[in-house]
Order: C-alpha cells, then structure tokens, then sequence
C-alpha cells in the first residue's frame, strides 16, 4: 500500500489508516482477541498506520493496539493524543461515555505541560512501546470544552504546545498535530504554531467538504498535512440511507438521507459502492495523506482494504461535481 509523507517530516503513514477508537469500545464490544487479530490482518494487508487516544475506551483501546503490535511495533506508525488523563473511578465506576465498554477509570481534561508530559509517558505505557511516530492535541474545541476552550486553548499554547515541539526536536515524537472535527479550530492552530499534521474527522467527506473553505488552503500554505478520518461520516457513507442510518453519531436527519440518495444513485450509475466512493474520496486532495477508519474484524479489513484499492471511474467525481453534490473547489 502506498506510504505519504506528513508535513515536513520523515514520518511516512499508509494511505489507508485504522482508527482504534471501535478497539476501546466505541459502537459495541469486542473480545481481546478479535481486537489483536484485526490489527495483524491490517498490518499483513498493507495498513502501517494506527490511530489510538486514551479516551478511547478510558485506556482500553492503547492496551488492546500495544497487545496487537507486541512482535511486530517496527512494522507500525502510531499515533495517539494528549489533553486527557485518566484518574482511577470510584466505587460507583467510571462516568458514563460513549464506550460501550471501557476500563475503570474518568478522563480528565489537561493541555498543560505537566499534563501533556504525564499523557504521552502514560500512553507510551499503556500501548507497551518506548515512541510514538505521531502525537496529537485531542478534541480542544468548544464542542467539548464549552465556555472553557478559550482558557485552555491558551493552557496549551503556553504550556503543552511548547512541551510538544520539545519532544518532537528530541526525537522522542516525529511529529505533532491537532486532532478533531472542527475545521475553524483547525485553521486558527494552522495560524498559531508549527504543527506537521491535523487529523480532521467527517469535515472532508462525500457528505461535507467544510474543510475546503479556509482549513485546506491554510494547510497547503503552512505545509500540514491532513489524515482524515470518519469517511462514513459515523455510518450513513457505508450503510446508504437506510432506516435509522447513522450520521456524526445521530439519526441522520432528511435532508442527508436525501443526499445520500442522490450520491448512492450516481455511484451506481458508475457501477462503484457507496463506501467504495467514500472511502477512496479525500485521498484524491493533496493535502490528504491517509485515510482513517475504524474497523472491527478481520473480515472488516479485508473488505475496507479492498474497497480502497478497487477502480473507480474519474466519471464518478466528475458527475457528483457537475450535480452540485460536491464543493466547486473539490480536486475531480
């Protein structure tokens, strides 16, 4: 599989990525060893690149991924995130979140320098590894922080951020970014540091090219990089507008299920599956390095794998274009 090179840097990442988040529980439960089998077939089909987080499953997803690449750590490139510790749940257990299943513990907030110090050595603990390729800023955006991001933002810049760009120089870390779905936030970190890439999820998808407005060409500008993830857009992008199809975590409302339909039909005039199309979408820019999605089974992987290396027509982006189904400034 083809290997891009982030930003600057000589991090290379395949152009196919497994998201972990689905490892620590997001969506349902998985047992032990279908989660290190799922990380063996996507390193032996060509997948070099890993995305975890500590929220991801309060720990569990890092301590599934360390265990699935335990023999084979050379052959990874991995990524994780800082901004979140986690501190041991009292007796009544851990807070409720999105994991169906998750370890036992709260995740607390932390963009300081003590706190993105402590992450980045829990982490590398956690994941059973003495690096990490890639370390991202986690989800620092008002959708999460509210009324707070102001201040934390300037937690980060003044303390995290500058313990980032040391550990990068030291070698420790090849690489540093921001990692969320809020393509403004992006763009305002793209102004104020020197980052090598932003992990941006389902703001550059079939459904929703936000990014094009001001995040990718900010980007190109500043030379960061771009791994996207969430190319289903939480689901309604690989189930088709079914009953109950889901988009950014929720029902998806009329309107989406509309368009989706409008898309699944000029996918199918040009004989290519909708995940097919959605998957294969946002590496077509030259800002996008890989694309990272979530995957469960071995047999999950196989299919994205394949689906990601199939032909599709240049037709196809040309008839979404001329339908006015994508942004005027999409790369068809």
């Amino acid at each position: 599989m083809k290997r891009n090179r982030l930003g600057g840097t000589s991090v290379e990442v395949s152009a196919l990525g497994l998201g972990c988040g689905p490892l620590g529980g997001l969506f349902g439960r998985i047992d032990d060893d279908t989660a290190s089998a799922t990380v063996t077939a996507a390193l032996d089909a060509g997948i070099s690149y890993f995305d975890t987080s500590p929220l991801y499953g309060h720990g569990l997803s890092e301590h599934r991924l360390g265990t699935g690449l335990r023999h084979t750590r050379d052959r990874a490139v991995i990524s994780t995130k800082v901004g979140r510790l986690l501190r041991p749940a009292g007796p009544a257990g851990p807070e409720p979140s999105m994991f169906r299943e998750k370890l036992p513990f709260d995740v607390v907030c932390d963009y300081s320098r003590d706190g993105v110090l402590r992450s980045f050595e829990d982490s590398l603990q956690r994941l059973g590894t003495d690096r990490v390729e890639i370390l991202y800023v986690h989800d620092l955006s008002r959708q999460w922080l509210g009324d707070a991001v102001e201040d934390r933002f300037r937690e980060l810049m003044d303390g995290g951020y500058p313990a980032l760009v040391e550990l990068r120089a030291a070698g420790v870390i090849g690489a540093i970014g921001v990692g969320m779905n809020d393509t403004a936030m992006l763009t305002r970190f793209a102004a104020a540091g020197d980052f090598d890439v932003f992990m941006l999820a389902g703001r550059y998808t079939l459904l929703d090219q936000s990014a094009l407005d001001e995040l990718f060409p900010a980007c190109t500008a500043r030379g960061v990089s771009i791994v996207a993830a969430g190319p289903f857009n939480s689901g309604i992008l690989a189930t088709g507008a079914t009953a109950g199809a889901k988009f950014f975590y929720s029902d998806a409302p009329a309107e989406v299920l509309e368009r989706t339909r409008r898309i699944e039909a000029i996918c199918a005039d040009n004989r290519v599956p909708l995940a097919t199309a959605a998957l294969q979408f946002a590496l077509r820019h030259p800002v996008v390095a890989s694309v990272a999605t979530g995957m469960v089974t071995p047999e999950e992987v196989a299919r994205n794998v394949a689906a990601f290396a199939a032909a599709v027509p240049d037709a196809l982006w040309t008839d979404l274009a001329t339908s006015g189904l994508l942004h005027p400034d999409t790369p068809v």
